[in-house]
């Protein structure tokens, strides 16, 4: 902890009691926010990794696919029946609101509406097995993008966790820690100049008091004397 450098005065006690009711306030949103930040992120994580796997077993599918092609096709005819695609895919990316967190969302058109009329070459020289690849792929795409939209979500996700992780730190060990210490510090300077002024108005009402009994002495005296001089000519 920290005190600021601020003058102890009643009107800057007034501002640091401000300051720190909303940096309480502050703290306790982030700490909220902090905690669905986390309980979203890890629904996510375990989404992800359930695509994933998915994904990965698919993909096995289709290289184990493309291999056996490869097998029974010679290169020269593999590269000429892929060489001029079928479909072609656009994607759109779209954003979606996180938690003031803006995330992407993807999205895919083709070039024909027929979505099944993917396959780029005849049936004829070609193998099976490359059919069932290119059809597994095209089945694929939708779950790609998914799942990349997803993993990015998690990054940034996990990116405004450690910001708000930082800023509730710095609220809770720094920024409150000192506006208490200072309006402790504050209040204690007030006190002792107020124990300080009573002190001098103590001592100088004392001052004039005693001022006071003098000069009502010095009156009785005065009068003491007119009064004797007064019966001493009689």
């Amino acid at each position: 902890m920290a005190r600021l450098n601020v003058n102890p005065t009643r009107m800057v006690l007034t501002s640091l009691k401000k300051k720190l009711a909303v940096a309480t306030r502050g703290h306790k949103l982030m700490k909220d926010k902090r905690d669905e930040l986390m309980k979203q992120f890890l629904e996510l994580a375990r989404q992800c990794k359930t695509l994933r796997e998915d994904v990965e077993r698919q993909l096995a599918e289709i290289y184990q696919n493309l291999a056996l092609a490869n097998a029974v096709m010679s290169r020269e005819m593999l590269e000429e029946a892929l060489m001029y695609p079928k479909q072609v895919i656009s994607i759109n990316v779209k954003h979606k609101n996180v938690m003031s967190v803006d995330v992407p969302v993807f999205d895919f058109e083709t070039t024909k509406d027929d979505e099944t009329d993917i396959f780029p070459y005849g049936f004829a020289t070609t193998s099976g097995e490359l059919d069932k690849a290119i059809e597994c792929l095209c089945q694929v795409i939708p779950t790609l993008l998914s799942l990349a939209a997803m993993e990015k979500e998690a990054c940034l996700l996990a990116d405004e966790i450690e910001k708000t992780r930082r800023r509730v730190n710095a609220l809770e060990y720094v920024m409150i820690p000192d506006l208490k210490e200072t309006i402790k510090y504050i209040k204690m300077k007030l006190d002792e100049n107020e124990r300080g002024n009573q002190t001098r108005l103590m001592k100088v009402k004392d001052m004039m008091l005693k001022q006071a009994i003098i000069e009502k002495r010095n009156q009785d005296q005065l009068a003491m004397q007119e009064y004797q001089e007064k019966h001493a000519n009689v």
